[in-house]
């Protein structure tokens, strides 16, 4: 096991999650696949398709992991730890959209962002302080608390490498309060002081009900500064590890439960960048976001 790589997937048990673990397993003979998810039937069940999918049984493994746990985190450092003793790759991939929605019409249309701003215009969408809270705490303290659990054992590694799932939304664009986007740009002043400063102002906003105020005419802003604080988390961390290779990716308006399959491109297509992030050489990029395997703006 100690010449194998180790890789973990959270929110491995569907959608762009899975198909990110097939694809990590069916890559190579030397990665074991750690698939997570929070429900341990759920994860069972995927890791039962996965391995009747012609994938070795030796390849894949499941361990439960539920993101906004602290005790379910420390379980499964311990886990790593105990079974593996190091570990190469991990993929933030576990998200939520911090909404309920009510199923409209909807329309595509070609590019980066525009199919998912359509599919937000179109449905009908509601985002509470507890909504826009759970979704903060999943995509952004989820990832990591995550990360900063299993630091130490990717710090073992040849060749570690971190891929956070990000989205296009959560381009700097997108940040409709002018001081929170204006602190996210300023990578010389990045730190995660700062993050937390923007993360705890947008859920007072939130709270106050000052989003309209504050320039938000969208829905889903509360996973729009989820990706955005991400973003520059990935920044952050390569900056503090420059010998990891750590990046964000927006794997595009993608078919899955979450889009309500509705999205424009496949899981297959929306987890080929990911892995391709996670199984890049050592002269590689870190601290980019990429989208459809091309570097992109933050």
């Amino acid at each position: 096991m100690a010449s194998k790589r180790i890789a973990v997937v959270t929110g491995g048990n569907k959608g762009i999650g899975f198909e990110i673990c097939k694809q990590l397993a069916s890559s190579s003979h030397d990665i074991v696949v750690v698939l997570t998810a929070r429900d341990e039937q759920k994860g069972l069940q995927a890791l039962h398709k996965l391995k009747t999918s012609d994938l070795s049984e030796n390849t894949l493994v499941f361990r439960q992991l539920d993101v906004t746990d602290p005790a379910s985190i420390a379980s499964f450092a311990d886990f790593i730890d105990t079974q593996f003793g190091k570990l190469d790759i991990l993929v933030n991939n576990a998200g939520i959209t911090g909404i309920v929605i009510d199923e409209g019409s909807l329309s595509l249309q070609p590019g980066e962002n525009a199919g998912l701003k359509r599919y937000m215009n179109k449905q009908s969408m509601l985002q509470t302080y507890e909504t826009a809270k759970d979704c903060i705490q999943t995509n952004y303290y989820g990832t990591k608390h995550v990360t900063e659990a299993l630091l130490p054992f990717l710090s073992l590694s040849s060749s570690p490498r971190i891929v956070n799932i990000s989205s296009g939304v959560g381009k700097l664009e997108n940040i409709k309060d002018p001081r929170a986007s204006q602190m996210l740009s300023d990578l010389d002043m990045l730190s995660d002081e700062v993050v937390e400063e923007v993360v705890t102002g947008y859920l007072r906003d939130v709270k106050d009900g000052l989003l309209e105020e504050k320039g938000w005419n969208v829905p889903l802003s509360a996973y729009i500064v989820s990706k955005a604080v991400i973003n520059a988390y990935t920044r952050i961390l390569a900056a503090k590890y420059p010998s990891f290779r750590i990046n964000a990716v927006n794997p595009g308006f993608t078919k899955t439960d979450m889009t309500r399959h509705k999205g424009m491109f496949t899981v297959e297509e929306g987890a080929r960048c990911p892995v391709w992030l996670a199984l890049m050489p050592d002269e590689g990029s870190s601290g980019r976001f990429f989208f459809q395997m091309e570097e992109t703006m933050f």
